[in-house]
């Protein structure tokens, strides 16, 4: 290979890995603001421990990852305030566990969670930032859960106890005690018990018996030939006849695309905090409509002297 086209290749090389960062750091700093509003509308409901706005403000681009597939799954405002505190996830998506584990920052990790699972093949992975403190995620029979801790802790073979791993363990005392988790900036009910779950695989196929499957076909042909008696036009029904389909039971279950679901603040306590200025409320409230020219108005009528 030529020197030119060698210096061509490097320096191509080098522009990707640059507009790659730059993607990254954009990215980063869009979820960053996303966050910061978020959680400035959850502290209406309830104050966080202190300094939580200055730790988003430096979130890291790991951070960001994590909290942005959460959202992406069907986070609503409600529940980041619990993930804040500690709130104990469930996603159904194992690519989640690989994709949360970050070669710069995480590490391997010993936890009580979900024992079920054969942790010498899905190790648990926690990992340290100034928003999550301390994150651990593992795998779960059907995907991905994670919770965030106050402290971080590092029990293992050959180690001895640190500072952090005592407070650890006070933290486990306060969830013997409150029934809660100790998250980084509060606590939460929602725990292994009782988890908060998101995009939960519901779609899981079930086979039927032959007597119940052509019962269910046969009470669907019914609804729709009902379905085409009470429309609106016999004629356009008649024209436009559904499909014939050998077995209409297999369209049940089908699930819609994406989270469809009630959306970032669907179960949000949001509320107007600024009144709509004069010449918008004018614009937006509905106006009647004008009368018809062959209508008589009430004011003509009684000039000309007929009654009221």
């Amino acid at each position: 290979m030529k020197r030119g086209r060698v210096v061509t290749a490097v320096t191509g090389a080098a522009r990707r890995r640059r507009a790659d960062k730059s993607r990254t750091a954009r990215r980063t700093a869009e979820t960053r603001d996303r966050v910061r509003l978020m959680i400035e509308i959850t502290a209406r409901d309830g104050a966080y421990r202190k300094g939580l706005l200055a730790a988003v403000g430096h979130l890291g681009p790991e951070e960001a990852v994590i909290i942005a597939d959460l959202e992406r799954h069907g986070l609503q405002v409600p529940q980041l305030r619990d993930v804040l505190c500690g709130g104990h996830v469930i996603v159904d998506d194992p690519d989640l566990y690989e994709n949360w584990r970050f070669p710069r920052v995480s590490h391997q990790r010993l936890s009580s969670h979900h024992r079920d699972i054969d942790k010498a093949r899905y190790p648990d992975i926690g990992m340290r930032g100034l928003v999550v403190r301390e994150k651990l995620h593992g795998r779960t029979a059907q995907g991905t859960w994670v919770q965030l801790e106050k402290t971080p802790a590092a029990f293992g073979k050959r180690k001895l106890p640190s500072l952090d791993d005592v407070r650890h363990l006070m933290d486990y005392f306060i969830y013997r005690v409150t029934h809660s988790n100790v998250g980084p900036w509060g606590l939460s009910r929602w725990t292994e018990r009782r988890p908060i779950y998101l995009s939960p695989d519901l779609a899981v196929p079930t086979p039927l018996s032959p007597p119940v499957a052509a019962s269910l076909a046969t009470a669907l042909r019914r609804i729709e030939a009902d379905d085409e008696v009470t429309a609106a036009s016999g004629d356009l029904a008649r024209l436009f006849a559904p499909p014939d389909r050998a077995d209409p039971s297999r369209e049940l279950g089908r699930s819609l695309q994406g989270r469809a679901g009630r959306g970032l603040f669907g179960n949000s306590k949001v509320w107007v905090t600024e009144t709509l200025s004069p010449v918008a409320t004018t614009i937006l409230r509905p106006q009647a409509p004008p009368a018809p020219d062959w209508l008589p108005r009430v004011g003509a009528r009684q000039a000309e002297g007929g009654p009221a």
